[in-house]
């Protein structure tokens, strides 16, 4: 054991003083770990999503100008989605599979109750890009959903959840499976 790392040693100072000796030094290949990753692409089926099509729409649209570590993209004709969006008469919910994928419910009760629904869709679509209920909480957090009252409309992640979804996205956790006790997350 001794011998082995006695000779590792001198090897690695040997290598080293050759290639201080060697003349001019040449750029090797960059290291993956250098290079900056690409976002996530996540596609989203708002096909079922009935009257809330468009609040379905904007809700990704403020993730993707939120983030860099994702980007949610309508499905294309005859491709499976990660995220199902779906319009029901209950309270919205999301159902994460593993993170990035899912289904959404837009439920018409918080809409009823004059819930906002740009609000409601982009609290929603967190739980799928892995943020968890932050209850009870400021209108200023999107997480904290309905705890905020009908009054806010602000469909803005927060500078921690924002943070949180980059750290989600940032690469090894991608493909996940949510977190125990997180597999249904009603609003």
């Amino acid at each position: 054991m001794h011998v082995r790392r006695l000779t590792g040693g001198l090897a690695a100072v040997c290598v080293v003083s050759l290639s201080l000796m060697g003349g001019q030094a040449v750029a090797g290949p960059l290291d993956e770990a250098d290079t900056p990753l690409a976002a996530r692409v996540l596609t989203y089926d708002a096909g079922g999503s009935a009257e809330f099509r468009s609040a379905v729409d904007r809700g990704a649209a403020i993730w993707n100008e939120s983030v860099d570590a994702v980007e949610l993209r309508p499905a294309g004709a005859g491709q499976r989605a990660n995220i199902r969006v779906l319009a029901d008469n209950g309270w919205p919910r999301a159902l994460p599979t593993t993170l990035g994928n899912g289904t959404v419910y837009i439920g018409r009760q918080a809409v009823d109750q004059g819930y906002d629904t740009i609000r409601i869709s982009a609290h929603e679509l967190g739980h799928i890009l892995g943020l968890p209920d932050r209850k009870p909480g400021p209108c200023s957090s999107l997480m904290s959903g309905s705890s905020a009252g009908t009054a806010c409309t602000n469909p803005y992640p927060d500078t921690a959840e924002k943070a949180e979804v980059e750290g989600n996205f940032g690469g090894a956790l991608v493909g996940r499976a949510p977190a125990a006790g997180a597999e249904l997350i009603v609003d």
